[in-house]
């Protein structure tokens, strides 16, 4: 191991400009105008791979973007680690809140900025290199490696789960490792073992077949705008719980052992509201902030729209009336049937006058990963080799759908060990990525083939 992680240091440098170049590449996933750009990203990873020396690396098409995959074989009777990630990244806007152009990164300080800078390419590019210094240093990994890395995580990963139906016998592997996550704080590192899942629906109310009028028609005809508005206002109670029929049927609670880790981490709410511009949290009741933010479910308005948005003044009564919703959902919760439990409860609210439109988006769901397993257990020991201290088990609040499929399609768990931080401003303008964590990142990943090998191979005897 000491050869390798010798090699990734003295390399440092060049491993920064490799991801420079990755970054420089515009691989936005949901805008159709960038497709063949997300092509020739695929097709750099697939070169760099194969420069790497995998056995095999290679582009298979989809109905959306391609999947990239790869085989470094260490030997038939080691473990077999199955790495995620994407590289696929958000759109740029707003761009004229970038302080610089989104695909050209500069290093500002100990800062990567770029977008995809930590979402994920930065993440992904870790566990490439930490591949290269085992290569360059023994000729081959502790454990074999095979990698997955698509080009759709940012809009909703439709051609993933059927890519892993087909090809199961080649993903089959002992466990997932995903560097796709954030630690709690920097200098606080940990390992995710919570996720929440989320459904995604888009609604519309339609009442006269045309706009109308206000003065002529206003009073007597009722403001589609008014009553959407009036319904996603009544989504919550005063103690800010969801008010969905059967919403929380599901849930599962936390456990006081869950509750008194996350008290126990070194959480300051007056600086992390001060990160967001805010003074003051709403929680739902009897919840903490971090509570809250991570293990329980939530509901949101993403977006509304309707009537007239432009410069100036128009008297219109509109006929329709717009929204995007998102609900994060906790371990236990089916996405499809909260959607439907939200269809039936605005069904039943949508006023006479109008029509309900519901349509659902996507949806995912939530995952809990076996905090005692073999590897949760190396990548402890490999997080606590480059810190010092062992990491914080810990939930968030985000979602990553591939965890829930690798688990039920190939009976997978996953190790989510990531480097970012929520101050890294994923899906934001100014994405950055700290040039220390990426180097530790891969300092870890290199500790975890190791220590999994040897951990792996002493279960077995």
């Amino acid at each position: 191991m000491k050869k390798a992680l010798d090699y990734a240091a003295v390399k440092a440098s060049r491993f920064v400009d490799e991801l420079i170049e990755l970054l420089t590449l515009p691989s936005v996933s949901t805008d159709p105008a960038y497709a063949d750009k997300v092509e020739k990203t695929a097709a750099w990873l697939v070169d760099h791979l194969g420069a790497l020396g995998a056995t095999s690396a290679r582009l298979t098409a989809t109905q959306g973007h391609p999947i990239v995959t790869a085989h470094f074989q260490a030997g038939d009777a080691l473990p077999t680690v199955l790495v995620y990630g994407h590289y696929d990244v958000q759109p740029p806007d707003p761009l004229a809140l970038w302080e610089s152009p989104p695909f050209e990164p500069v290093i500002k300080g100990s800062q990567l900025y770029a977008r995809g800078s930590c979402d994920d390419k930065g993440q992904l590019f870790m566990h490439l290199k930490a591949l290269e210094a085992w290569m360059r240093t023994t000729g081959r990994p502790p454990v074999n490696v095979k990698l997955i890395l698509e080009g759709e995580e940012e809009c909703g990963s439709a051609s993933l789960p059927g890519f892993i139906e087909e090809h199961k016998e080649w993903l089959d592997a002992d466990v997932v490792i995903i560097s796709d996550t954030s630690m709690f704080a920097s200098g606080v590192p940990s390992i995710t073992y919570g996720l929440r899942g989320m459904t995604y629906v888009e609604v519309s109310l339609t009442g006269p077949d045309r706009d109308l009028h206000s003065g002529t028609y206003g009073g007597a005809i009722e403001n589609p705008i008014n009553a959407l508005a009036r319904m996603i206002g009544n989504m919550h109670d005063a103690d800010h719980r969801i008010t969905i029929d059967g919403f929380y049927d599901e849930v599962v609670a936390l456990t006081s052992a869950e509750r008194q880790e996350m008290a126990a981490l070194p959480f300051d709410v007056a600086a992390w509201l001060k990160e967001v511009g805010v003074s003051v949290s709403r929680t739902e009741r009897g919840y903490s902030e971090l509570e809250a933010a991570t293990a329980r479910p939530t509901l949101d308005c993403n977006g509304i729209w309707g009537g007239y948005i432009g410069e100036g003044a128009k008297t219109v009564l509109p006929s329709r009336a717009s929204a995007k919703i998102s609900m994060r959902l906790v371990p236990n919760q089916n996405p499809k049937d909260i959607a439907a439990k939200l269809q039936a409860w605005m069904e039943a609210k949508t006023p006479p006058t109008m029509r309900l439109d519901f349509r659902m988006i996507h949806g995912a769901e939530g995952v809990l990963v076996d905090t005692d397993s073999t590897a949760m257990a190396a990548a402890a020991k490999a997080v606590e080799g480059v810190y010092g201290c062992r990491p914080f088990l810990v939930r968030i609040g985000g979602s990553i759908p591939v965890v829930a499929d690798f688990k039920r399609i190939l009976g997978l768990d996953s190790v989510l060990m990531g480097f970012g931080l929520d101050s890294d401003a994923i899906h934001s303008p100014n994405e950055h990525f700290g040039l220390d964590r990426f180097a530790e990142g891969i300092e870890a990943i290199i500790r975890f083939h190791a220590l999994y090998a040897d951990m792996a191979g002493s279960d077995e005897h």
